[in-house]
């Protein structure tokens, strides 16, 4: 690899990174708090790849035609195709119920666990702030409100059903699930993967992972809506 095949791999992998950064596609890989990060990371491969064009070609300049020697780079540095292959053929999905159920339950005990928002309806949760306040404030504080929850179906080997979202601290790579038991009025046909809203109230029945022994909290569905996937798949709410 010489210089000039070097620079435009650098270029190509750094515009693959700006194009993921500038979608949806970064979210398959990292937290959204990462993306101006990514994006700087484009950015300076980029300009890294034109700095290196310009060098060379100020370096051809002084030394003229038929002079000087060429110095080709190890042949490893093809090695920077890989991760260039990677996001150009590769969209991988989001970790779904394979994952979630090969790994056990993530969910840590809350510092504090705040009021919820006024009124009377069902209110809006993630699977980490119900799964918190049910197994560990035993709901308590959530005053006999019905609650609304989003997330993936998984099943064990058994049928049990569970909602659960697979929890980020910093990419892909280190999801954990966090995972509600399902009870109540569930869906005749449950399918795996398949995203759901399902309201309910809380259950102080509670269960232990078979993994990890973590607690699985339950909730008593009342109601169950499918839902398209979200625009982030994943929840980053638990190291927020």
């Amino acid at each position: 690899m010489n210089r000039q095949a070097q620079a435009a791999v650098m270029f190509l992998l750094g515009a693959a990174l700006l194009h993921a950064g500038s979608t949806d596609l970064y979210l398959r890989y990292v937290k959204a708090g990462l993306q101006p990060l990514l994006l700087a990371s484009g950015a300076v491969l980029i300009v890294g790849a034109l700095a290196t064009v310009w060098y060379e070609r100020r370096r051809h300049r002084r030394q003229g035609h038929g002079h000087g020697h060429a110095h080709p780079e190890p042949r490893i540095s093809w090695l920077l195709l890989l991760p260039l292959l990677a996001l150009i053929l590769i969209a991988p999905p989001a970790l779904g119920s394979y994952s979630a159920l090969r790994s056990g339950t993530a969910l840590q005990k809350p510092y504090d666990l705040g009021p919820l928002p006024g009124g009377s309806g069902p209110v809006q949760l993630s699977v980490v702030d119900y799964a918190s306040r049910a197994a560990y404030g035993h709901g308590r504080s959530l005053g006999g409100r019905p609650v609304r929850v989003t997330g993936f179906l998984a099943l064990d080997g058994s049928g049990a059903p569970y909602l659960v979202r697979m929890a980020l601290n910093c990419c892909a790579a280190d999801a954990q699930p966090i995972k509600i038991a399902l009870t109540g009025q569930l869906p005749p046909v449950l399918r795996p993967d398949a995203w759901l809203t399902v309201t309910g109230t809380y259950s102080p029945r509670l269960s232990r992972d078979p993994v990890n022994n973590g607690p699985i909290p339950y909730l008593k569905v009342t109601s169950a809506q499918p839902v398209p996937v979200p625009h982030d798949p994943y929840d980053e709410t638990w190291n927020n």
